[in-house]
């Protein structure tokens, strides 16, 4: 290994052990009150080495957001050699849920902490459109379905959100042992039980 090798690691370790610093304290303290030198102290490095990776807080965020959604999309990629759109929409849910429970703590930072967001909509960077985009599969295999005889008088963008808000509902009751506590006869199962329950309603939509 050469010594810019060498150098090139030691450079991503350190982004890594930042991004992994700041979305431990997004989570535990919000992101508005998490500073970048809450972060150089949570890492053990000073506010100057955080500023030569990142320019400032957002753009980590955004960072952890784009990892967030480029692991979810490769939790989608089994879908696109699947030709039936309601299969298709249906796998995708439990790929949904898997995604979900493998990836708790990403999950929170993506879609239940709040955020910046007047940041993120009056940004020209459209590298911050990967929840759109991996919205836009759901919203494109549900027009399929519509296409194809499925969801009459439906609109495939209100259905879609729909959709998403069911099983992103049950993923964080699930997540936050919200299902815990309530007296089901298989709680370990609810969430996969509850969704199967939903694909029966969608096959006979």
């Amino acid at each position: 290994m050469t010594i810019a090798d060498r150098k090139a690691r030691e450079k991503e370790a350190l982004k890594e052990l930042i991004l992994s610093g700041a979305k431990k304290l997004f989570l535990e303290k919000g992101i508005e009150q998490t500073t970048i030198r809450n972060i150089a102290e949570e890492i053990n490095y000073s506010v100057g080495t955080v500023y030569v990776y990142f320019k400032d807080k957002n753009a980590i965020l955004h960072d952890l957001h784009s990892i967030g959604f480029q692991e979810l999309r490769g939790y989608f990629r089994e879908l696109f050699v699947m030709p039936d759109p309601i299969e298709r929409l249906k796998k995708m849910g439990f790929l949904y849920i898997k995604f979900a429970l493998e990836n708790q703590e990403m999950y929170d930072l993506m879609f239940n902490v709040k955020a910046p967001m007047e940041t993120i909509e009056d940004s020209d960077d459209d590298t911050w459109n990967e929840g759109e985009t991996t919205f836009n599969i759901l919203k494109g295999t549900v027009n399929e379905c519509i296409e194809n005889g499925h969801f009459k008088g439906h609109n495939a963008e209100h259905l879609s959100f729909l959709i998403w808000g069911i099983v992103h509902g049950m993923c964080c009751l699930e997540i936050r042992k919200r299902t815990k506590g309530l007296k089901f006869s298989n709680p370990d199962t609810i969430l996969y039980d509850g969704y199967n329950s939903f694909i029966k309603m969608i096959d006979k939509i």
